[in-house]
């Protein structure tokens, strides 16, 4: 379970709002939610999230309480039950518009009722109705739901617990109906949130870190390959509850059999084993030394509101680090976006000192003044502009907003992903994972979250990496299994593999077989023209004390295939056919979907409850100021009808998010490493002027005086720059890296010393040697005494 920051603003009637200011009293507006308790089971890459929320009724009136909330995008919502007294109700999972309609005949009857169900626009918004809670009493609901850990950059695991709910952008023309979400201070915030989690794997556990405090990593055995950890005391609800976990040896690929559930038919994905597959593809290393010298690159930049401030000043010199590591004879283009869209070229154009110079003006001059948050729009303009022959198009999208039209936004990705590949960015707390994870997953690229006091520019220069990379073709997964063992693929066709990148696989395995005790697995794929294949062995056997925890992902996998196939065919004769699959499929597997929910009610012989219901939207936490209040303390009947807030969307919202600390680190000047990277040439070289002495920290006589005389001043400055990234910001060298093999192919290219005798480029072979025709050791030799650091020559190979 996850708490959530509230809208700001809502609108009762078209073209007015309703804003309010300060937390409405005990007396006018109690609050039911009482505390809320998190417990967190980690194996290997899965992790199973089990919240237990306490409500208390202390009014003299039967209430309902509406708490509506984020979980992970990928989330798979397996359980949810309330216990009331000592009865514990088990909710069912049925089709929606069912579920509603016995949620509203239970409170019309006056019996207790509990409903829970993800919103119709965006997976990763959820609300839950407690329904008819008598005056005294209190209620325990649990919430399960299983997810799959992403890997980073850094080989961590991360887990994310959603703490912040913010407003999403709906553009004028959506359907829905106004969220009614109440928002406080978070120190006001009158119920409690206690957070453990317990790590295992068949590798030792490294560490554990978070953005959060937490109390000492606690060691559960020998071998360190158990542990548990707790959030420190006096945890405040002003950020996502974050953990990055490290494995010994964690990028080896692995495979899990889990047998299928005893009381389901054999035959059905429930009642057979399920195999979920862990890979990380190997790449030739002859490939991956080469760097893609074409491509057309489009930036797509957020401008709403909320990116006012620090976040603008890192994504201005984000896109600044990713301009000057553009390659040569690419195309590139930046479009920002917000209630409209802006482009700095009216198409792509060929990467030159010129058009990156125009670019980088325009890029200094933007702020964040676009309003909203309305993001398909600009993404319909990039695909209607045909794409540059032999120049691949790759998509990178930053964004700190949220919209409601995000499945609409996916299914525009997946539609064009033939024609490039889409790397996201969500920066701050509560960016949407259903919308980051989901464009990048469809546009066969890769996701990346900034939060708390990440850097920005890391993160997305890892990605430019990936994107320089051979585009990966013909992907197919070959099974070799026993004799009398079928498969059946469960997750949707591999569309990207990236070198190190983890790629999750599941399948159903059908009948036995009587000797044969291990399955093999191939994937076989195109890489730079060349076939390629990795391959896995695995034993059949199931593993232990899974708790169909594989089941339950690979039905959420399942289901979500299904329901984007659906939206695509819908209004066709057989559009209902996928519905009604995803409906059976989450019936039988206990597993959420955008057409079902979870609905419990108490059929017990006691008394209905007499009285009006008092509605109550539990309040979530916020920064603000000023809040708004929704008017939830109206009561009333019983009766079926639809109530506001059941439609999980916002109408007529700007993003003014909340962002806790992001940007606090940033300094408000340009840091050294960028105004040294301000200066380098779009060739990849510098100039020696006085703007590069001051960037080094000297001088322009001192710079100028120890120049080996033979050396040309272009070359004599570009073997001072690799030199001070070398010996003063190895700790950012993936900042650099991309701009400093740049460098270094100029010099070779341009770096002959017409005294010499040999007439080589500095960076040709002889300099392998001491050989004193070759500058490069005197130029190297004079640029450490100068820096005063210790760089040997080879490092600036690179």
């Amino acid at each position: 379970m996850s708490l959530c920051c509230g809208l700001l603003t809502i609108q009762k009637a078209p073209g007015t709002k309703m804003n309010c200011c300060g937390l409405l009293t005990a007396q006018k507006e109690p609050v039911p939610l009482k505390s809320v308790e998190v417990e967190v089971e980690v194996r290997d890459h899965v992790a199973t999230v089990v919240s237990t929320l306490n409500y208390e009724n202390k009014e003299d009136k039967p209430l309902e309480a509406v708490f509506v909330f984020p979980l992970p995008g990928d989330a798979a919502v397996c359980h949810f039950s309330a216990k009331i007294g000592q009865t514990e109700i088990v909710a069912e999972v049925k089709e929606k518009q069912e579920a509603r309609e016995e949620y509203d005949d239970a409170l019309s009857s006056g019996r207790q009722a509990f409903l829970l169900e993800e919103s119709d626009q965006s997976p990763d918004i959820f609300s839950m109705s407690v329904g008819s809670l008598p005056p005294g009493e209190s209620a325990s609901i649990r919430l399960e739901y299983v997810t799959e850990l992403a890997v980073q950059a850094d080989e961590g695991l991360r887990f994310c617990l959603p703490a912040v709910l913010n407003p999403r952008y709906q553009p004028r023309g959506s359907e829905g109906n106004p969220v009614q979400v109440t928002s406080v201070p978070a120190s006001l915030v009158p119920y409690s949130l206690s957070f453990s989690a317990r790590v295992s794997s068949a590798r030792p556990v490294s560490k554990v870190e978070s953005n959060c405090p937490l109390d000492p990593l606690q060691y559960l055995n020998t071998e360190q390959t158990q542990a548990t950890v707790k959030l420190s005391a006096g945890h405040k609800f002003d950020r996502d509850v974050e953990l990055l976990i490290y494995y010994k040896d964690a990028h080896q690929p692995t495979a899990v059999v889990e047998a299928g559930q005893a009381s389901a038919k054999p035959g059905t994905l429930m009642g057979d084993p399920v195999v979920m597959l862990s890979l990380y593809p190997e790449f030739p290393q002859a490939v991956m030394s080469s760097v893609a010298s074409c491509g057309e690159f489009v930036f797509l930049l957020d401008r709403s509101g909320s990116m006012a401030g620090a976040l603008m000043n890192c994504a201005r010199d984000t896109l600044l680090l990713l301009l000057k590591s553009l390659p040569m004879g690419c195309y590139f283009n930046i479009i920002s976006f917000g209630d409209s869209y802006k482009h700095i070229f009216p198409k792509s154009v060929e990467y030159s000192q010129q058009t990156m110079e125009e670019a980088l003006k325009k890029v200094e001059e933007m702020e964040a003044d676009l309003g909203g948050t309305k993001i398909l729009d600009p993404l319909k303009h990039i695909y209607s502009q045909s794409c540059i022959p032999n120049q691949p198009r790759q998509l990178f999208v930053f964004t700190d907003g949220e919209v409601t039209n995000t499945k609409e936004v996916i299914d525009l990705v997946k539609k064009n992903s033939g024609s490039h590949r889409c790397f996201s960015f969500g920066i701050g707390e509560g960016a949407s994972s259903a919308l980051i994870n989901g464009v990048a997953k469809e546009g066969g690229g890769h996701a990346q979250f900034i939060t708390g006091t990440d850097r920005m520019q890391p993160k997305v220069m890892q990605s430019l990496r990936f994107s320089q990379q051979p585009s990966v073709v013909d992907i197919s997964v070959k099974w070799d299994l026993p004799e009398g063992v079928s498969v059946t693929d469960l997750s949707p066709p591999i569309t990207a593999l990236f070198e190190g990148q983890r790629s999750l696989v599941y399948a159903q395995l059908t009948g036995q077989s009587s000797e044969a005790t291990e399955g093999c697995v191939t994937v076989k794929y195109s890489l730079a023209g060349q076939p390629s294949q990795n391959q896995l062995r695995f034993s059949l056997k199931p593993a232990e004390d899974t708790g169909l925890t594989v089941h339950r992902l690979a039905a959420w996998t399942l289901i979500r295939s299904l329901e984007m196939e659906e939206r695509e065919h819908r209004g066709e004769r057989d559009g209902g056919v996928k519905k009604k699959k995803v409906v059976e499929l989450s019936g039988q597997s206990g597993v959420s979907s955008a057409f079902t929910a979870f609905i419990a009610v108490n059929k017990g012989d006691g008394e209905a409850i007499q009285g009006p219901l008092v509605r109550r939207n539990v309040p979530t936490p916020t920064q603000f100021q000023c809040m708004m209040l929704c008017d939830s303390g109206a009561s009333h009947g019983g009766g079926g009808g639809r109530r506001c807030g059941r439609r999980l969307t916002s109408q007529g919202l700007h993003d003014y998010h909340n962002f806790f600390s992001l940007g606090h680190h940033m300094h408000s000047h340009r840091d050294p490493l960028l105004q040294l990277v301000s200066l380098q040439k779009a060739s990849g070289c510098w100039v020696l002027d006085s703007a590069l002495a001051a960037a080094l920290g000297k001088t322009s006589r001192e710079v100028q005086r120890p120049k080996p005389a033979s050396v040309k001043q272009d070359v004599w400055a570009t073997i001072l720059a690799l030199i001070w990234l070398h010996g003063f910001k190895m700790d950012a060298q993936e900042e650099w890296e991309l701009l400093a093999m740049k460098a270094v192919s100029w010099l070779r290219e341009n770096g002959q010393n017409g005294n010499s005798q040999n007439n080589k480029c500095c960076f040709n072979s002889c300099c392998r040697s001491e050989s004193p025709v070759c500058p490069l050791t005197e130029c190297v030799e004079a640029g450490n005494t100068l820096l005063g650091c210790r760089v040997p020559k080879d490092v600036l190979r690179l």
